[in-house]
């Protein structure tokens, strides 16, 4: 059984215009929401044996508060290129070459990319997976190897504007 959770980035800032578009950093409403959505998913008992994250900025300092929150060593964090603005099928690459001793995969990652991907695990979920927004799948599956859609069961789609 693994357990994929997909974490799009809290919302960012533009005010800095000069700043490369990786480097911009979460703004006010981001600072906010990133720790409340950490806390929800650490109460859903969501706990990852690996967080791989996005370079840019805004998805790296979002998943070293979802880690903080969950427990997980901030040292262990990992850094993969191949997630800045991935499409899906940048996505399914990413998360093949991960090993398949790990039962519990984070990712942060972007749009449109991490939309099509929740999409693709649970067709027709959403059109548009908010920023801070968590979308978390289980899966019968002995390795990493998604390219054959695999069956999966929604564990948790959550985000900060979500009416309860």
């Amino acid at each position: 059984m693994k357990t994929l959770t997909l974490v799009r980035h809290a919302k960012s800032s533009w005010k800095e215009r000069a700043l490369s578009d990786r480097d911009r950093p979460l703004n006010k409403r981001g600072e906010h929401d990133a720790p409340i959505m950490a806390k929800r998913i650490a109460e859903a008992g969501i706990r990852p044996s690996q967080i791989i994250s996005s370079p840019a900025v805004r998805a790296w300092t979002t998943a070293r508060i979802f880690a903080k929150a969950l427990g997980y060593p901030v040292e262990f964090l990992q850094r993969e290129d191949g997630l800045y603005l991935a499409s899906l099928d940048n996505l399914l690459d990413v998360v093949a070459t991960q090993d398949a001793g790990f039962n519990n995969l984070m990712l942060f990652a972007h749009n449109p990319g991490l939309t099509d991907f929740a999409n693709y695990l649970i067709p027709g979920l959403t059109s548009n997976l908010p920023t801070s927004g968590v979308v978390s799948v289980t899966m019968e599956s002995e390795d990493w190897l998604l390219y054959d859609r695999p069956k999966t069961e929604l564990v948790v789609y959550d985000y900060p504007k979500k009416p309860n």
